[in-house]
């Protein structure tokens, strides 16, 4: 591979033009979604000019910026919600504004590649007429196994799980390549979406560890508690959180009034776990911080932590989930406890504490003895840095990254041979 760092301006060779990229993501802006910003960035610095089209909110309000030499472009959403309705009404002007978008930075930048983020699947519609019409080639960034997402919210295989899983295979069909976030994610994409192995490629979430650094001066958020348990995330009703309620009730009637559980992030179901949360009488034992846009106060809170959770249930969903929560914990040498799920497993190893899958009581358990061990906690934490430094960090990945890149691009030369084997000499 060319060091692309040793051309300088005194080559002969003529420049190769900038490659464009176009990243579509409807679930969070940038660049609060770390995922795709470091994606982003990535590319950025590779040389691609990148273009990134997302949804307001979170302190991100500018309908267009340029950050870090990236063109933001941004667009509302309805309120968020819980009920299938409500999805479908977001879906709907989300695609409206994201196809709206995608023709506008056409005509502003021009892109080579479009990349589409799930959930939704339903990306490949804006995606579609451009690969139609110019052979742009399209990358899917599977980043949540949405049918299992819709079963786990709720409980039912109707006529919204069906068409969610048409446009499963339509967004498999149409990806030239798929970026998935772990081995089981690939697997689907290999079965369900008949996906070649060399087309497939699993670019994990592992944070930056030069920006995921344990800072002092959380302290002052212990508030007077001898131990604080900690929780980063989206707040949905998939993800647990009634579950670490009722953890938590068990920790206080068990007379265990000296810890304190951070809850931090935003989503959805914020409000019902604050109502949920005073009707347990847990107030003076849980804070909810809401969504922190301000990158220091998070690691500043979470480094404060003795201990870190991550209570999502055992579902068909969770189960082949990359938390990228765990991840960051880890990065910051926290041990975490979770139910024993295939992908935690696979990320945490010996950094974590597992409960038996969906037994509440266990997860007190083991939450209330990795407490009473600092030594254990410092060893999980140990191990979590390292399994960071050497595997799962954000270093390890950006390389798969402009594989695939790399992958989606041939594609596109070799789709396009044909035209020009065809002109006249």
């Amino acid at each position: 591979m060319t060091d692309v760092s040793t051309l300088g301006p005194s080559s002969r060779a003529p420049a190769a033009p900038r490659r464009r990229v176009l990243i579509i993501v409807e679930n969070l802006p940038v660049p609060v979604d770390r995922r795709v910003w470091m994606e982003a960035t990535t590319l950025h610095a590779a040389g691609y000019e990148v273009s990134v089209i997302c949804p307001t909110g979170r302190g991100q309000d500018k309908t267009f910026e340029m950050l870090e030499g990236i063109a933001v472009y941004r667009h509302p959403l309805p309120p968020e919600g819980e009920g299938s309705l409500t999805f479908v009404r977001e879906y709907l002007v989300a695609l409206w504004h994201e196809t709206r978008l995608a023709w506008r930075v056409r005509r502003e930048r021009g892109f080579d590649v479009i990349h589409v983020c799930n959930p939704p699947d339903l990306l490949f519609l804006v995606a579609a007429p451009f690969k139609a019409l110019f052979g742009t080639p399209m990358i899917f960034d599977h980043h949540d196994a949405t049918l299992e997402m819709y079963e786990a919210k709720f409980g039912r295989r109707d006529l919204p799980y069906h068409v969610l899983k048409l446009a499963e295979r339509l967004t498999y069909a149409l990806a030239d390549v798929v970026v998935a976030t772990n081995e089981s994610l690939r697997g689907f994409a290999l079965g369900r979406g008949h996906k070649a192995p060399e087309d497939v490629f699993v670019v994990r979430s592992g944070p930056r560890l030069d920006r995921f650094v344990p800072q002092p001066g959380g302290e002052r958020y212990r508030a007077g508690f001898r131990h604080v348990v900690g929780y980063v995330g989206v707040l949905g009703s998939q993800d647990g959180l009634d579950v670490l309620l009722r953890v938590a009730r068990r920790v206080v009637d068990g007379g265990r009034t000296d810890v304190r559980f951070m809850i931090i992030g935003g989503g959805p179901s914020l409000e019902p776990l604050r109502a949920l949360c005073s009707a347990m009488k847990l107030d003076p034992y849980v804070e909810f911080t809401g969504m922190l846009t301000d990158q220091d106060e998070l690691i500043e809170r979470l480094s404060a932590c003795d201990v870190c959770v991550a209570p999502d249930p055992q579902t068909s969903y969770s189960d082949v989930c990359t938390m990228n929560k765990v991840l960051e914990y880890m990065a910051l040498g926290k041990a975490t406890v979770q139910f024993d799920l295939t992908e935690g497993r696979h990320s945490a190893g010996d950094a974590a504490a597992y409960a038996r899958p969906n037994d509440e009581e266990d997860f007190a358990r083991q939450l209330l003895a990795l407490l009473a061990d600092p030594e254990r906690q410092a060893q999980m934490g140990r191990v979590g840095q390292a399994r960071m430094q050497q595997a799962l960090a954000w270093d390890h990945q950006a390389p798969k990254l402009l594989d695939a890149y790399a992958r989606a691009l041939r594609r596109r030369v070799r789709a396009a041979a044909p035209d020009r084997e065809r002109e006249p000499a």
